[in-house]
């Protein structure tokens, strides 16, 4: 019997989309995406007001980032997790990987509301998966190729787990932060 590691991988990971995350981001609000809950946030903000010394984008609205990152690193908005995995966990590796356009932090657009961003993760995550399952048991087992850097070498299986793996992490976060959102002290 042959193992369909290719519908193993692409089913564990719409798995946790269609059951945990997908539902957690229901009716996410832009209060709650641009919502900062402690002071010094990295966050995505209309250009030009970024209180980092840098930002990165190409459209009305940046997200922040300073590198060196800070020791320790700020914590991020719903709004700046959502930026991270629609540009620097998907779509690097759909330009890299499946013919998706060029895509990185200096020249993506992006969103300024919570649907828009929301839009943009739903077709990420749709171009992602579908590249993943083309890719059969034979492309699993290929090496990533050199846009993976010191990891050009593994299989584009590891690959493929990986991004699960920061799909699952930057949810989690997103979840607390949602979690967070609706316990907290309402001021008048």
């Amino acid at each position: 019997m042959t193992t369909d590691w290719n519908g193993l991988l692409t089913d564990q990971l719409d798995w946790y989309w269609t059951h945990l995350l997908r539902p957690r981001l229901a009716g996410l609000t832009d209060a709650e995406y641009f919502w900062e809950p402690v002071e010094g946030c990295w966050n995505i903000r209309p250009a030009g007001t970024s209180p980092w010394p840098s930002a990165a984008g190409s459209g009305e609205w940046t997200i922040d980032y300073a590198f060196p990152e800070p020791a320790p690193p700020p914590v991020t908005t719903i709004g700046w997790r959502l930026g991270h995995l629609i540009v620097g966990v998907l779509g690097t590796r759909l330009a890299a990987h499946f013919g998706g356009p060029e895509t990185d932090y200096g020249s993506f657009a992006y969103a300024g509301t919570a649907e828009e961003a929301l839009h943009q993760l739903d077709t990420r995550y749709a171009e992602w998966t579908a590249g993943v399952r083309s890719l059969g048991q034979e492309g699993l087992e290929q090496p990533c190729g050199p846009s993976e850097g010191p990891f050009a070498e593994d299989r584009m299986a590891r690959l493929v787990l990986h991004i699960t793996r920061e799909i699952v992490h930057h949810g989690a976060e997103i979840g607390t932060l949602r979690d967070l959102w609706a316990h907290r002290p309402l001021t008048g």
